[in-house]
């Protein structure tokens, strides 16, 4: 029952087998028949009877077909048999036909195989046509990169090749000379470059040899736009009552609208000669080698190797020749090339985008801000003369505007002048000092004569002299001061002016200029005039007589710096009452000059005295006095009696000053020529005429009357006449000058009266008559006379007299030994 079972489930399954096969194409059987080894076993076996079967019954249909067809078939063919016949004849006929149709047609054969080969040709025409009509663009395009190559348009020629690669070679890439054009683009482009390079090199060398005309034509401009602002700033103060004040006058209106026109008519004139950079520079090379850059895509490099180059080239713009100090033009060069170099790159900044960027110009800038600075201090300092230091400051002041107007920065240049203006000062100084010391050279030291009312006035023009009693005087009559005080004058005030110069344009306030006219005029009177009198002062060969009128010279020259500040004042128009306004210091300057001339004048007189006391001839062992002064001392007090004479012209207290000093150093050389370590004895009578040439300079007398020689002190108050109680200089109270001999006065009289028992007996007592004499000055004198007693007399031991006197004068030896060790002990 199984496998009757198992073979009816087959049995249809191989049916449809079959019925896949009959059905389906050839190329799907494989799968089918695989079907049927994959199911049970023996299903080949049954599916081959199966097949069998199918074929068997196949069969007997064809055949049923064929018996039931087979009449038919007998049928046609006995009527083919029929009409061969007539086949045959029709098939002779339409030979026949076909040969004449063929004779017939050679000649259209001819002609229509001629047609058909125009008519190839002529599509071959039109595809060729249609071709080259394709490629004479590509052609044209290209020979147009040649022309644009050949006439140096290259950022046309890239762009043309950029249309060549993008619109034009894609059309005809499968044509040989296409490829050939498009290896050749890739070169096309590298020598683009490297001559877009090399153009932009010679721009580069170019701007370099050419910078000093650029920066030289902006400097000018700058500075024309400077004058006529300045100018224009003039007339509107004018316009509003602000006057300026120059060598004492006010700027009229008219000469502002003079100077206003003319700086006026002159912009007229040079409007037409302004050139600008792009005039100067042809920025065209940039702008290719730029374009060409930025169209090949490597636009980084360009600005790489652009910014590489011009900052070697900053470099040695920024290099100062080394001689550059000696002459303006050095400067002037040095800054031209530096303007001329930055205007290029602002101009580049400007018109470029992105070749340079602001914040490259500015670390440019500064890194040049710094070397020039450092170069200026450097160079500036060799610049001794002040009129190239005040050059420089122009030049600078200018450079910094310049640049100021193209956006730069340039304050730390206003920091540096302020440093220079010290250094500009220093020279200045330098140069007046000269000026002082050829004035002082030529000056006479005597008062200015006058003789008549035009020398007068042009002396007050000069200097500020005001004195009712000398206007009162008739001519012919004298000023006071020298020549060169009026000179002095006039050189302080062109110092101010010289030193105003340099002030001028360094955008600072009236209160800050006229705070550096007064500290560097403070610096002219504290410094170099101050040291140019001290150095006069202390010449070996200036006289007395010279000291003396310097000393006035000084006073009259510290009574005329109220003058200067109201000069300074005029300048500025900052008034002196302001708080923070800097003072003058001539009264200090011109006060130590004259405390050192005082100085001097006793130094002098004091040499002076020295040289007469040194002419000095005593006979130390005489027996009897001249019965007159002597000679030296009489030269020497005529020349006392001339020099205070001069004195009358000086302050009282000075002169009362020089004449104390004198007496007090005449008492002093003469003390000390007494108690000369070198002088061993001196007799009475040498005492005694000793005596009379101190008398002679407390009292100055005349003989009047010869005769036989009386005794020196009886002449003496016969004949006094005073001198020191006189007073030779007015001013002085009392005895006072007198009080200069009271050491040596009280030292002589001791001897000349012989007072011992006096002196010993009061010795020390306030109200001691010889408070005056030190006992060991008075020893040391004793002992000389006593030394000379001993060798004179030689019989003096016979005479009671002579005995009794060198006893005492023994006696006295010891008490004043004693006293002197007495002091010593006790110091």
């Amino acid at each position: 029952m199984a496998e009757s079972s198992e073979g009816l489930g087959t049995v249809p399954e191989h049916e449809r087998i079959l019925q896949e096969i009959e059905s389906t194409d050839t190329a799907c059987v494989g799968p089918t028949l695989r079907s049927v080894y994959d199911d049970q076993p023996n299903a080949h076996k049954k599916f081959m009877e199966k097949l069998d079967a199918c074929i068997r019954n196949h069969d007997k249909e064809i055949e049923k077909m064929c018996n039931f067809h087979h009449q038919g078939f007998v049928d046609a063919i006995t009527e083919l048999l029929k009409v061969r016949t007539d086949a045959e004849k029709l098939k002779v006929q339409v030979t026949d036909t076909n040969r004449r149709f063929q004779d017939a047609g050679k000649e259209i054969i001819i002609q229509t195989e001629d047609i058909i080969r125009c008519r190839i040709q002529q599509r071959n025409i039109i595809t060729v046509v249609e071709k080259l009509q394709l490629c004479l663009p590509v052609l044209e395009m290209y020979s147009k990169l040649k022309e644009q190559m050949d006439a140096k348009r290259y950022y046309s020629a890239l762009k043309t090749m950029e249309l060549l690669e993008n619109v034009y070679f894609p059309r005809v890439s499968q044509y040989r000379f296409c490829q050939l054009m498009i290896e050749n683009l890739p070169k096309l482009r590298e020598d683009i470059k490297e001559i877009s390079m090399s153009d932009l090199k010679d721009f580069l060398e170019s701007i370099r040899k050419h910078s000093d005309k650029i920066g030289e034509t902006a400097m000018k401009q700058a500075q024309q736009q400077k004058i006529f602002s300045v100018a224009l700033q003039k007339q509107n103060n004018v316009k509003f009552g602000k006057n300026m004040y120059i060598n004492h006058d006010r700027i009229p209106e008219e000469k502002n609208e003079i100077v206003l026109k003319y700086v006026l008519e002159e912009e007229d004139e040079n409007e037409e000669e302004v050139l600008t950079v792009q005039d100067l520079v042809d920025f065209s090379p940039v702008y290719r080698c730029l374009h060409i850059y930025s169209v090949l895509g490597d636009e980084e490099t360009f600005e790489n190797y652009y910014r590489k180059q011009r900052k070697k080239q900053a470099r040695l713009v920024l290099q100062p020749q080394s001689n550059m100090h000696e002459t303006v033009d050095g400067y002037r060069r040095y800054f031209t090339q530096i303007v001329g170099f930055f205007v290029v790159e602002d101009h580049i900044l400007h018109v470029t985008q992105g070749l340079v960027t602001r914040a490259y110009t500015d670390e440019l800038w500064n890194m040049a801000l710094s070397k020039i600075i450092a170069v200026l201090r450097a160079h500036s300092s060799y610049c001794t003369d002040p009129d190239l230091v005040l050059e420089l400051k122009n030049l600078i002041v200018i450079f910094a505007d310049t640049l100021q107007g193209y956006g730069f920065p340039v304050n730390r240049l206003f920091d540096l002048l302020f440093e220079i203006r010290d250094q500009y000062n220093e020279t200045l100084l330098k140069k007046w000092a000269g000026v002082f010391r050829d004035i002082f050279e030529e000056d006479n030291y005597s008062p200015i004569p006058i003789v008549s009312e035009e020398e007068y006035k042009i002396v007050i023009s000069k200097f500020p002299f005001q004195d009712p009693d000398l206007e009162k005087q008739s001519f012919p009559k004298k000023f006071p001061m020298s020549q060169s005080v009026p000179h002095i004058y006039i050189q302080v005030k062109e110092f101010i002016y010289a030193s105003l110069k340099f002030s001028e344009s360094l955008h600072r306030s009236s209160t800050e200029i006229d705070d550096m006219l007064r500290k560097s005029t403070n610096l002219l009177l504290t410094r170099t005039l101050s040291s140019c009198l001290l150095n006069l002062i202390r010449k070996p060969h200036m006289g007395l007589a010279e000291l003396v009128q310097i000393i006035i010279n000084t006073t009259h020259l510290e009574q005329a710096c109220k003058y200067l500040e109201d000069f300074i004042t005029n300048i500025t128009n900052i008034s002196q009452e302001t708080v923070h306004t800097t003072r003058l210091y001539g009264l200090s300057t011109f006060k130590d000059a004259r405390h050192a001339a005082e100085g001097e004048i006793y130094t002098k007189l004091n040499q002076k005295i020295d040289e007469f006391v040194q002419l000095a001839d005593y006979d130390w062992t005489m027996s009897e006095p001249d019965g007159r002064a002597s000679g030296y001392l009489m030269d020497l007090i005529n020349f006392l009696r001339s020099i205070f004479q001069v004195f009358t012209h000086l302050p009282g207290k000075v002169a009362q000053t020089a004449c104390m000093s004198a007496c007090q150093h005449l008492s002093t050389s003469l003390m000390q020529m007494l108690l000369d370590s070198e002088l061993k004895q001196i007799s009475m009578g040498a005492v005694q005429q000793f005596n009379l040439d101190v008398i002679q300079c407390e009292y100055s007398f005349v003989v009047m009357t010869s005769g036989p020689p009386v005794s020196p002190l009886k002449k003496i108050h016969v004949h006094v006449v005073v001198f020191a109680s006189s007073e030779p200089v007015p001013g002085f109270q009392g005895d006072t000058l007198q009080l200069a001999f009271i050491d040596l006065r009280q030292l002589l009289d001791l001897f000349m009266v012989w007072d011992w028992s006096t002196y010993l007996a009061d010795y020390g007592q306030p109200a001691s008559k010889y408070l005056r004499v030190n006992p060991n000055t008075a020893l040391i004198l004793l002992e000389k006379m006593k030394d000379t007693s001993k060798k004179n007399n030689i019989f003096a031991q016979f005479r009671k007299n002579d005995r009794d006197k060198q006893k005492l004068i023994e006696t006295v030896v010891k008490q004043l030994r004693s006293l002197v060790n007495g002091m010593s002990q006790h110091t």
